[in-house]
């Protein structure tokens, strides 16, 4: 397989190190910051600090001494015109922002004397808008702020302590779900319920009707309501040896029409940049399966996955219409346009078939009552069930092989 892919770099080089050359302009980030719709005031006895971002992602707000910061961490916004916001000199001395590890991106006010954040608030519904006030506190209050550990699910989890079941292609089908959000993400929100609550229940749920049909190994990205970067879920696919990626959702749209199920895979643009973002992002051994890319440099990266998309694109594709037959064979309700495409980061796995699933909208009435309703649920999860082992057969058909 080496040599093969070799003689295939070497016709293709020149042409990839010119398409790398203008993706290395772009900046990838979940969210962009609004310079014109936030601001950064001085009150009476403290500061407020509004902040508007294109849409919601993690984030915390941290205290840290030695001379005095407030940091706010952010997963992956652009803050391009970040310089536009007036700072009040009194109290503030300096004002930056950019990335501060991969994936992740960081605010820092310079205090010219200790504040203390006594109000964070994150507005999801409309726009997105982080609202901080900040107030003034004694040297000893801003301390022990300052000591406070990380919050429980900030830090990277370890490695998934999984036995690597049987080489894909033989064995059980290995299907990982991972329920999306968690923790200090709690995703879409709605009558008090929290789309990171509801996807685990659902995980839980369809986990069991796979276990129960039998021929399966299933994990889940998470077991309980704790923060898991989108990164580590893929790392955790990896490690589990997954035959089947499927992240599971219920996001809220405030126009237009969001009722229903909707299957997502990767867009062709999204494919195209997903392999640049792994290569720079990832660990050399979670890129490819079997492929030994510890020495290789992220452009023969780039082109070994792009190779590995051609192969999986057809699968996931077989994947998405047995998924919408199983789903309308049950009656269940989808979206009038069921399959679409995006550049979701937890669906860039070049080689493991993945698909995001909206199982429904919190912004819509009908489909929050079908979410919480356990018959409902437990409909879904059997059309899902049988959605995949229709789709493990045909597959097994093709390769001419018995179904895993």
């Amino acid at each position: 397989m080496r040599a093969i892919l070799t003689a295939v770099l070497a016709g293709f080089l020149g042409l990839w190190l010119t398409a790398m050359a203008a993706f290395a302009q772009d900046l990838s980030a979940l969210a962009r910051f609004a310079p014109d719709a936030s601001h950064l005031r001085e009150r009476a006895n403290g500061l407020d600090l509004s902040l508007s971002i294109s849409q919601p992602v993690p984030w915390r707000v941290r205290h840290l001494a030695d001379p005095p910061r407030l940091v706010l961490d952010l997963r992956e916004v652009d803050w391009t015109g970040i310089e536009q916001l007036e700072v009040p000199e009194a109290r503030i001395g300096g004002l930056r922002a950019g990335v501060f590890r991969p994936g992740w991106s960081r605010l820092v006010l310079e205090l010219k004397s200790p504040m203390i954040v006594t109000s964070a608030v994150m507005q999801t519904e409309g726009e997105t808008r982080i609202a901080l006030r900040l107030d003034p506190a004694s040297e000893a209050e801003f301390a022990a702020r300052a000591d406070l550990p990380d919050p429980p699910g900030w830090a990277l989890p370890d490695p998934a302590d999984i036995a690597r079941p049987s080489a894909r292609g033989t064995g059980p089908l290995v299907v990982v779900l991972d329920p999306g959000h968690g923790g200090l993400d709690p995703g879409a929100e709605n009558g008090g319920h929290k789309e990171a609550d509801l996807m685990l229940t659902f995980a839980r749920e369809f986990k069991d009707a796979l276990l129960r049909e039998g021929g399966s190994i299933v994990v889940l990205t998470r077991e309980d309501d704790s923060f898991v970067p989108l990164e580590t879920r893929i790392s955790i696919a990896r490690a589990a040896g997954a035959h089947l990626f499927l992240s599971l959702h219920a996001d809220a749209l405030a126009e237009g029409e969001a009722v229903g199920a909707t299957l997502y895979t990767l867009s062709d643009e999204a494919s195209d940049r997903a392999a640049q973002t792994l290569a720079e992002r990832h660990d050399r051994d979670d890129l490819l399966a079997g492929v030994d890319l510890t020495e290789a440099d992220d452009l023969v990266a780039q082109v070994l996955m792009d190779m590995a998309r051609s192969e999986t694109a057809p699968k996931v594709d077989r994947l998405a219409l047995a998924l919408r037959d199983a789903i309308r064979a049950e009656g269940l309700r989808m979206h009038r346009r069921p399959i679409q495409s995006g550049g979701f980061s937890v669906l860039k796995s070049p080689d493991i078939p993945s698909l995001l699933i909206e199982l429904g909208f919190l912004s819509s009435a009908r489909d929050l009552a079908r979410l919480t309703d356990p018959d409902w649920r437990a409909r879904m999860a059997r059309a899902l069930v049988g959605g995949i082992r229709s789709w493990a057969d045909a597959e097994a058909a093709l390769r001419g092989a018995a179904a895993p």
